[in-house]
C-alpha cells in the first residue's frame, strides 16, 4: 500500500529541526518550502506530486506540531541551575565483560565529591565513559586499545540541576535537544539521572550550548 503525501511531507519535516522550529516560529513561507522539498516527496512517493498538495500537507502538519508545542511544559516556571565542567574524556569501548569489570575500577579512584566527573554507561554493543582528563592514564591502562571505537578529548560536560522531578515532565529532553541542534551543537553525550540532564560537547561549542540552554529553559525564545 503506498504512503500518502501528507506521511512523507511529515517524515521529511520531521527529520529537519530546522524547518521544524522555523514552523513553529511562524517564519516559514509553504510555498517556498513545497518548492525546497518538492523531488524529495515525489521521490519517495513514486510519482509527480503538486505543489499545492504538499503545501496542504505542511500546514496541516504545522497545526499539529503546535499543538503539540503548547501542550509542553512552561519552561520559565522550572527551577534549574547549570554547571559546567571541562578538560572532559571520553570513550567509546566494544562491550566485553572484561571491559565492564575493567572500568569498574575507576569508581575507587574518581571523586566526585571533589568535583571529579565520571559517567559510564553499558549499552547493548557499546561502553560509554565520559570521566575528567586528568584520570586518561588510568583509563588507558585498564583497557585494550583494540577494543576502542572512538575517543575524544578536551570535552565539556554541562550539567542541568532540575529543582524537581524533570523525567515527569514530558519534552524536556526533546525540546533541549532541539534547541542545540539549531544552535548547530553536536552532541557527544546525553547522560541523565532523575533530576540531573548531562550534555558533553566540544569545547569550541560549549558557550553556545551553555547560554542556549539557559535562555531556553528561562523561557526567553
Amino acid at each position: 500500500m503506498q504512503t500518502s503525501v501528507a506521511a512523507y511531507v511529515k517524515e521529511i519535516i520531521d527529520q529537519s529541526p530546522f524547518i521544524s522550529e522555523m514552523i513553529l516560529q511562524d517564519i516559514i513561507s509553504y510555498s517556498n518550502l513545497a518548492r525546497f522539498i518538492k523531488p524529495r516527496v515525489e521521490a519517495l512517493y513514486g510519482s509527480p506530486v503538486s505543489s499545492s498538495a504538499i503545501v496542504m500537507a505542511a500546514r496541516r502538519y504545522a497545526g499539529e506540531l503546535k499543538e503539540r508545542t503548547e501542550q509542553k511544559p512552561q519552561r520559565g516556571s522550572i527551577g534549574f541551575e547549570i554547571s559546567m565542567k571541562t578538560n572532559i574524556y571520553d570513550l567509546n569501548l566494544r562491550l566485553s565483560d572484561e571491559n565492564a569489570a575493567a572500568l569498574t575500577k575507576l569508581y575507587s579512584i574518581v571523586k566526585p565529591s571533589s568535583g571529579d566527573f565520571l559517567n559510564i554507561t553499558v549499552g547493548t554493543h557499546e561502553i560509554s565513559l565520559s570521566v575528567s582528563d586528568k584520570y586518561r592514564p588510568n583509563v588507558d591502562a585498564l583497557i585494550d586499545e583494540d577494543d576502542v571505537i572512538h575517543r575524544f578529548s578536551d570535552l565539556v560536560a554541562i550539567s542541568i540541576v532540575f529543582k524537581g522531578d524533570f523525567l515527569q515532565t514530558p519534552g524536556i529532553i526533546y525540546m533541549a535537544v532541539r534547541k542545540l541542534t539549531w544552535e548547530s551543537v553536536n552532541i557527544i553525550e546525553l547522560i541523565s539521572t532523575m533530576n540531573v540532564l548531562t550534555f558533553v560537547v566540544r569545547k569550541e561549542e560549549s558557550s553556545r550550548a551553555y547560554e542556549a540552554l539557559n535562555a531556553f529553559l528561562s523561557g526567553e525564545f
